[in-house]
């Protein structure tokens, strides 16, 4: 079993950034792909931005891409996502996941493990 935690959310105004944390506990969480997605209200829930056990794959949704960046720390299990320049429409609630395979990380059903997820405001 692997348990994964989101922290970092808040409010911030359009053009500021947010550092998300995502830290996984469990025997074999660093064995597991790591991902991002949100969900904003009213919509479906979006990739956001992968990362490989290594770290040396990372991939992006275009939506975010050059204004996001994933990152992790395989010492402590923590995977972060640090925004930059974020706008109105990033305002959802962030989700980090756990998979086996990097070639699935677009897909949600392709996630063994949730998070709780972490609520981010961008007002305007």
């Amino acid at each position: 079993q692997v348990q994964v935690e989101e922290s970092g959310g808040g409010l911030v105004q359009a053009g500021g950034s947010l550092r998300l944390s995502c830290a996984a506990s469990g025997r074999t969480a660093s064995n597991y792909v790591s991902g991002w997605f949100r969900q904003a209200p009213g919509k479906e829930r979006e990739f956001v931005a992968a990362i490989s056990r290594s770290g040396a794959r990372t991939d992006y949704a275009d939506s975010v891409a050059g204004r996001f960046t994933i990152s992790k720390d395989n010492t402590k299990n923590t995977i972060y996502l640090q925004m930059n320049n974020l706008k109105p429409e990033d305002t959802a609630i962030y989700y980090c996941g756990a998979l086996i395979s990097f070639s699935y990380a677009r897909q949600q059903n392709g996630y063994n493990y949730w998070g709780q997820g972490t609520r981010v405001t961008v007002s305007s």
